[in-house]
């Protein structure tokens, strides 16, 4: 509704002008110039190329919706249950991420530590008294020391903006363990030998480029008493220093100096070492380059996600629906279930075709196929109806009734053509018995004529 030019007046607020002047001195916490809540990666692998492949993995994880759902009593998918942790799956975990952004969290988490923790911040009931609780936000906490009931987690506390580390009951926390970590995390697993490898690559890089020359100097006499070694020392230190004040790093020496340049080579095989690894490891978790550069076909895309993004989306969804729900939701059909979009790999040309065989076989109303395109639903009430448009509705005229009339019509014009035919041949016989008639009267006549 509109509102008057005096109630927009009254009503209007500025975000710079409208403040309270004292918000300013009130105490907000500890302030940062990056986000401390954040995830960051350990051991170094914040510098390498393995970074390019969590985060790909955990962007198609997030990608696949996670819900908390009511199931029938055939464990079919009945309708998605509105719920505090359905907020947290789908819209927002906690006061910093969205649902998706959390699930990622979760992932890069899992594969650099191994094992991550889910940890339900803020409920409606106490977690320690009572199974039945509802679940307002979570944090995803890393695990630091392991006890046989316990854990001790660090997670981000956002009332005083520092990381902090809490023990927690096993029963009331997810803990998730990474389905690849005999690949990703153990010490001698091809992700960290290709890390350690890396790594050696970039310590051998830096050191080439340093700006060292490698240079040999050749001076015109033996080097074997005290005196002869500070005199080569020295001359050593003259030519380093003519080198560093010069602009384009020219010297000068002797003409009965000799200097080698060393160029030693960087060929070894790190490098082969080093591709082999990432062959490898490309090949156990399912990845190919062409999933990384975005040019996979959908067979590489669905073994991809057979091979990767299934196990690790179910071990989420699995000890999630283990930990957060009680006996007595799952007694009643309750579940948390993950749905991926399976259009999403669909070129545009199939499309058509696939909202054809999915409306013509009823497994998918015509409104549910617009949305999957992204176009408003009809108005139209049969578009909202799971049936054949190409059969007929019902009740009505079928085309079974259509058939039958049909054969009923072509009868009865058959009917009618046999009865035309009928007294048409009745007429002509009739005529034939008058003929006869007529020329056998005729014939007795003459015969009584002649008879006299």
């Amino acid at each position: 509704m509109d509102l008057s030019l005096s109630s927009r007046f009254k009503n209007a607020w500025n975000a710079f002008r409208n403040r309270a002047p004292t918000m300013m001195s009130q105490n907000i916490g500890s302030g940062y110039s990056y986000r401390p809540d954040r995830f960051r990666l350990t051991r170094g692998n914040e510098r390498s190329i393995v970074t390019s492949v969590y985060n790909r993995i955990a962007l198609d994880v997030a990608a696949i919706n996670i819900q908390h759902v009511q199931l029938d009593d055939e464990g079919r998918f009945l309708n998605v249950i509105k719920s505090g942790l359905n907020e947290c799956l789908s819209l927002e975990a906690n006061l910093d991420q969205t649902g998706r952004a959390f699930i990622q969290d979760v992932v890069m988490s899992m594969m650099d530590e191994g094992c991550v923790a889910i940890i339900p911040v803020d409920t409606d009931d106490d977690p320690d008294d009572t199974k039945g609780y509802q679940i307002l936000s979570m944090r995803v906490g890393r695990i630091r020391d392991w006890y046989p009931r316990h854990v001790r987690v660090e997670v981000y506390n956002e009332n005083t903006g520092r990381k902090q580390e809490i023990v927690v009951p096993k029963d009331t926390v997810a803990i998730v363990e990474n389905p690849l970590y005999a690949v990703i995390n153990e010490p001698n697993s091809t992700m960290q030998r290709l890390i350690r490898k890396l790594n050696l690559l970039d310590a051998v890089d830096e050191q080439s480029s340093s700006g060292k020359l490698d240079l040999i100097i050749q001076l015109p006499y033996v080097i074997k008493s005290e005196a002869r070694r500070q005199q080569a020392e020295k001359r050593r230190k003259d030519i380093e220093q003519q080198l560093s004040g010069s602009k384009y790093g020219i010297a000068y020496t002797d003409g009965t100096e000799r200097i080698t340049q060393l160029n030693r080579s960087l060929e070894n095989n790190l490098m082969k070492q080093i591709e082999y690894l990432t062959s490898m490891l490309y090949s156990q978790l399912g990845i190919t380059q062409s999933i990384l550069d975005g040019t996979a076909d959908e067979k590489t895309m669905l073994n991809y996600y057979n091979r990767t993004i299934e196990p690790i989306i179910s071990a989420i969804v699995d000890e999630m629906k283990r930990k957060f729900l009680t006996k007595t939701a799952r007694a009643q059909n309750k579940s948390i279930m993950f749905f991926r979009d399976p259009f999403k790999l669909v070129p545009v040309a199939d499309l058509a075709e696939i909202s054809d065989k999915f409306t013509r076989n009823e497994i998918a109303t015509s409104n549910e196929i617009r949305q999957v395109i992204g176009w408003k639903p009809s108005a139209d009430p049969k578009a909202d109806e799971l049936r054949n448009s190409n059969l007929s509705e019902p009740g009505g005229s079928s085309v079974t009734d259509a058939t039958t009339s049909g054969e009923e019509t072509e009868s009865s014009d058959t009917s009618d053509y046999d009865a035309l035919v009928n007294e048409v041949l009745d007429s002509i016989s009739a005529q034939i018995d008058d003929i006869i008639g007529n020329y056998t009267s005729a014939m007795i006549r003459r015969e009584m004529i002649l008879n006299g």
